[in-house]
């Protein structure tokens, strides 16, 4: 079973009911012998990484993974010499025995033996690529374990693409978690590896403190671009944990639309509602219509939050805008025609929160009206942002609430 094809698959106890999925094989390396495989790394609800020993694994088959249902809960962590083939493996170059040069470990099959241990036996490799060809890509060979040479050297950088490509699929939230359990060093060359944005949604789920630490270790330029591609509101929180020197540097160097926004979140307490709110709202014309509304909230890289209303006001459109007239839900504009214009279908009961409103104001009003979002005012009723319920949970919810295990038995020690 190839461990990239194991990765993601699910996890069964014997009656069939689902623990979790798989993330990566721990292996021990052994002096003359392929290493030996000790366990899996299982995601399981809460977003929470745990050790499943291969002991208490009885099949692995057909894209699933059957147990024994004993599992313990407690957080997965390395111990000295074990290795992750995901997260360490592969993206490894190694050297081929038979002399005919070097090779990039692009996937690892486990085996079971005769005994009913699992060990590591064929490598997929990928040789360097022979033309100069940019979409060129070298051949690949199966080899086994015994007939390559490992050799790595401690602080040798390891490509970390493979790596990347191997969390393509996951959601923000899933790949800060799994970001979060890697070694240090891997966490940085993963961060350094992904793009952009990308990283921005990964950081944006992550408690404030590993977010500084990440942005810290990219360097000024590399943070700046990451800076202008998180959302205002989550950029402000981060540089706000930053002194104002350290701050002030980043701001400089970013785009400087985003740093105005930020800017202008950074001068709001963080318990009132300027500090909560995003400054990018969808903001409309009452002359719109429905089918112009509808086309700006299909974005796929919109929040749904920020896709269930749009905001009208008088000109200009962009934050500060003009002065607020009301906003018009995502579900009203359902029941009517596309020519329809916003301003005859306006919400106008929806009551604006000023930016010096306290968090516990904002979340008892979007609690009292079933809201997802909230428009935020100056004093002279123009819209200046909106608060989404998402940013008032992450508010309320305590700083380590990203890291707290989930509500599930514990069975015995970790092996």
């Amino acid at each position: 079973m190839f461990v990239a094809r194991l990765t993601g698959c699910a996890v069964f106890d014997p009656s069939g009911d689902r623990l979790g999925r798989v993330r990566d094989v721990v292996v021990i390396y052994r002096k003359d012998d392929p290493p030996r495989v000790v366990g899996l790394v299982v995601e399981i609800p809460g977003r929470r990484n745990v050790f499943l020993s291969i002991g208490r694994v009885t099949s692995i088959a057909s894209g699933q993974v059957i147990t024994t249902g004993l599992i313990n809960v407690r957080r997965f962590e390395q111990r000295g010499g074990e290795v992750r083939v995901m997260t360490e493996l592969i993206g490894r170059r190694v050297h081929l025995r038979d002399g005919s040069g070097s090779a990039v470990i692009e996937d690892v099959a486990i085996e079971r033996d005769r005994l009913g241990e699992w060990h590591v036996g064929q490598l997929f490799l990928r040789r360097p690529k022979t033309s100069a060809s940019p979409f060129a890509k070298g051949p690949t060979t199966f080899a086994q374990w015994n007939d390559v040479r490992d050799e790595q050297v401690a602080g040798q950088t390891q490509s970390a693409e493979q790596l990347v490509a191997s969390y393509s699929e996951l959601k923000p939230a899933d790949l800060a978690n799994t970001l979060l359990d890697l070694p240090e060093e891997r966490l940085l060359e993963v961060a350094e590896e992904l793009p952009d944005a990308r990283l921005a949604d990964a950081l944006e789920e992550m408690p404030e403190d590993d977010q500084v630490h990440i942005l810290e270790a990219l360097g000024d330029e590399r943070a700046a671009d990451v800076l202008d591609a998180m959302e205002p509101d989550d950029a402000a929180d981060v540089l706000g944990q930053l002194s104002d020197v350290r701050a002030g540097q980043l701001l400089d160097l970013m785009e400087p639309e985003e740093a105005e926004d930020v800017r202008a979140l950074l001068e709001h307490g963080p318990d009132t509602a300027g500090g909560l709110m995003t400054s990018e709202p969808i903001v409309l014309s009452a002359d719109a219509t429905v089918a112009e509304a509808l086309a700006l909230i299909r974005r796929h890289e919109l929040h749904p939050a920020l896709a269930a209303a749009v905001f009208v006001t008088l000109p200009p459109y962009e934050t500060p805008t003009g002065r607020l007239l009301g906003v018009v839900h995502f579900q009203r504009m359902l029941r009517y025609p596309p020519q329809e214009r916003l301003g005859a279908i306006i919400d106008d009961t929806v009551e604006p929160v000023t930016v010096s409103a306290s968090a516990a104001e904002v979340a008892r009003l979007l609690a009292s009206y079933n809201l997802v979002s909230l428009p935020v005012v100056d004093q002279a009723r123009h819209l200046v942002g909106t608060v989404t319920v998402d940013d008032v949970i992450d508010y309320l919810l305590p700083d380590d609430w990203r890291s707290q295990d989930a509500p599930r038995a514990v069975s015995g020690g970790r092996r």
